[in-house]
């Protein structure tokens, strides 16, 4: 392979990676470009005498799944957010033909727990949680990706590029659908408490330590709907006493400073030291994406951020090593190798 032939190689193999909003350089949802994707809010998982409702009714009950769904859903509704619902019907044919209860772990409890049938009232939406006669409804996921429905199509001609995840399952369908909505670009959020899971560990485990570092921000409803009325309001800055959280949505401190980018330095924030850093803490400026009411939330999560290199304010030398050389002066993408590629 000559180097033309490489460089084309490292540059192909890093341009279908993106971040959709990459030019708005906003710290709201974009109310024309956001979704609510309502995952899965059918009786089988959500009422009584649902097929599955033995092993969700913990976590609905706990984060009150029912009613933070409700008011997310009406909230989006009332900032002119689209809603698209996304649930799941299996018919003789994806059995009999498709042996899907043969595919995987959860296909077969699907199957033997008869969930979702097709035409039933298990498939059914929740009473409190039906689509209005004009938004989207789904093609049914016959798995744990909603992206292999028609929904990559519908985000397409609404010009999505903010996706808000909640629904069921915690680590199922929720967590699948927003780890392939990340790698399709889009800014992920989760709405931990209008999410629930078939039992208690798996919704943690999913919550906790997945979604915020899978997606950009782990919010709670109340937090949505202040991010949705400050998404309404313009101009929206980042000012001393903000609170800043993490993208699990933890509380990591007040800002004392904000520093805006000059040639010497990008822009960050300051939070002092105290209980949880020993040191002030220089968070880079572009690590906050979102805003609700008095918060401001980082993408990274709060577990994390006492590992990060922010002891001192950033240097446009430090930023710009960050950033690795550019694709025409690589020669080999892995050193010793490049991609094989197919043949």
């Amino acid at each position: 392979m000559n180097t033309t032939q490489v460089h084309a190689s490292v540059s192909g193999q890093e341009s279908r990676a993106t971040y959709l909003p990459k030019h708005e350089g906003v710290i709201t949802f974009p109310l024309d470009r956001t979704v609510l994707l309502v995952i899965d809010p059918v009786n089988d998982f959500l009422s009584e005498g649902g097929a599955a409702w033995e092993m969700t009714k913990t976590t609905v009950k706990m984060n009150g799944v029912i009613e933070n769904l409700r008011r997310a859903i009406e909230g989006a509704r009332a900032a002119g957010i689209a809603v698209i619902f996304g649930p799941m019907a299996y018919t003789e044919e994806d059995y009999a033909d498709e042996h899907l209860h043969h595919r995987c772990g959860i296909n077969r409890l699907m199957f033997e727990r008869k969930m979702f049938t097709a035409g039933s009232w298990g498939a059914d939406f929740h009473p409190d949680l039906k689509p209005l006669d004009y938004e989207i409804v789904l093609s049914p996921h016959k798995g744990t990706d909603v992206f292999e429905t028609d929904l990559p199509e519908h985000l397409r001609q609404l010009g999505t590029t903010h996706l808000i995840i909640a629904g069921m399952t915690a680590n199922l369908c929720c967590e699948s659908t927003g780890r392939r909505a990340t790698e399709e670009g889009f800014d992920v959020t989760f709405l931990k408490d209008a999410i629930g899971s078939e039992d208690l560990l798996s919704y943690e485990a999913a919550v906790k330590i997945n979604y915020p570092l899978i997606g950009n921000a782990v919010l709670s409803v109340d937090d949505l709907l202040a991010a949705f009325d400050s998404a309404a309001r313009s101009p929206i800055a980042i000012t001393a006493g903000d609170t800043v959280c993490g993208s699990d949505g933890d509380e990591i401190g007040e800002i004392s400073q904000v520093v805006e980018t000059s040639d010497n330095h990008p822009g960050y924030i300051v939070v002092p030291r105290g209980i949880l850093f020993e040191k002030d803490t220089y968070i880079p400026l572009d690590a906050v994406i979102k805003r609700a009411g008095g918060k401001v939330f980082i993408n990274l999560p709060k577990m994390v951020v006492g590992k990060m290199p922010w002891d001192m304010p950033p240097t446009t030398m430090a930023q710009q090593e960050k950033y690795g050389p550019p694709s025409s002066r690589v020669d080999n993408l892995y050193l010793s190798r490049n991609p094989t590629g197919p043949h």
